[in-house]
């Protein structure tokens, strides 16, 4: 199995768009090198770990953020949102396998389905793990991540079979531990997490059009500092400053894929100014667009 090419495409709910493995084996695996490009909020139907390889990561799910520095990980519940970015370090790799909960569990008729894998994937409580070094328990689930990265790359004979029994292990070790780790979220905290991907639908669909944080709280009724308050308790930023990073998301994508002039991308992203916009783009890019548009040129493969 190759290495999937890292994308940040996602629908207007925030669900990311491109299927991780086939139908017949649900599972890809991914090199992410975060100094070139953080993770945007997204969320997916699929289980996600990774490994911190080199630097260290700041990942964020739901209301939590935690820094996870080189040789610790991570575990993503199914349908959480969540974001991973640089912490500022000069080198930042992940190792990181997304797989749909059927591989493991099989049909959902099945007794491993209802008895390990649904439980684990409809459980709140357990929206994010951290993965440290210092227990024998938690060096175990990072042992176990980077096998299965391993197995994937590598594809050995019978390979399928040694990443699906890991992978199965891997979530009953998740499941058994829940009872007496994890707190139940409060009803609060659940309504918040529906309006955020309403609030964020909201953005995606109209990032184009000129928005501000009283339209954004009224597409899910609620006041302006409830809105601000649920940004920041959530994903921990407001608003407005998602918004322009989502703006710069999809400048992103126009960059990469199409042969657009930059003032035409700035005016279809939604900014009103090509000097704001490319303000904009350094700060969350670190270069500027034109700049970011010849160093992706430059790292295209040539075609005979």
């Amino acid at each position: 199995m190759a290495i999937s090419p890292c994308t940040s495409a996602t629908g207007a709910d925030g669900k990311e768009l491109i299927s991780h493995g086939t139908a017949l084996f649900p599972i890809a695996v991914y090199d992410d090198d975060l100094l070139l490009e953080s993770v945007p909020w997204h969320w997916h139907e699929e289980f996600e770990a990774a490994i911190v390889m080199e630097g260290a990561a700041v990942v964020a799910a739901g209301s939590q953020k935690h820094t996870v520095k080189a040789g610790n990980g991570f575990f993503i519940n199914a349908n959480v949102l969540h974001s991973a970015w640089n912490d500022g370090s000069s080198v930042c790799r992940l190792h990181s396998i997304v797989f749909h909960p059927r591989l493991p569990g099989g049909n959902p008729d099945s007794i491993i389905w209802q008895k390990y894998v649904q439980p684990l994937a409809s459980d709140s409580a357990l929206s994010f793990f951290v993965f440290g070094d210092d227990t024998d328990e938690q060096k175990t689930f990072l042992n176990t991540i980077g096998q299965v990265w391993d197995l994937c790359v590598n594809e050995p004979d019978g390979y399928e079979l040694e990443v699906r029994s890991q992978l199965s292990k891997f979530l009953y070790r998740l499941g058994s531990r829940r009872p007496s780790r994890l707190i139940q979220p409060s009803e609060k905290e659940l309504r918040e997490s529906v309006r955020i991907k309403n609030m964020l639908e909201f953005i995606h669909l109209h990032y184009q059009e000129e928005l501000n944080t009283n339209l954004i709280a009224r597409s899910v009724s609620v006041s302006p500092s409830e809105c601000l308050r649920c940004f920041h308790n959530t994903i921990g930023t407001t608003p407005i400053q998602y918004l322009k990073q989502y703006r710069i998301q999809k400048a992103v994508e126009l960059l990469t894929g199409a042969n657009k002039k930059i003032q035409d991308i700035c005016l279809e992203c939604g900014f009103q100014e090509t000097s704001y916009f490319a303000k904009s783009f350094r700060e969350i890019m670190g270069c500027t667009p034109s700049e970011y548009r010849k160093r992706q040129a430059k790292n295209q493969p040539e075609l005979n």
